[in-house]
């Protein structure tokens, strides 16, 4: 992985941009430390609603809360 320092990497961009599309990874460092990497984005898959069916139940009476509780959070 190819150390670049920010003045470089704000001066190629572009050309940096191009090889990460082609899947190199560099590093941009500050004062010959590392700061950020810049790497190829993969964008995450959607995630799939639901999967608790038929695996939780919740109760006929779920929401007969008695009212001196909900006094208690609402105030």
């Amino acid at each position: 992985m190819r150390i670049v320092n920010i003045h470089e990497a704000k001066t190629h961009l572009s050309k940096l941009i191009e090889q990460v599309q082609k899947g190199e990874e560099f590093l941009i460092a500050k004062a010959g430390k590392p700061v950020a990497k810049l790497v190829p984005y993969k964008p995450e898959k959607p995630r799939k609603l639901g999967g608790y069916e038929d695996q939780v139940e919740i109760p006929e009476d779920f929401d007969d809360t008695p009212e001196e509780i909900i006094k208690l959070f609402e105030g």
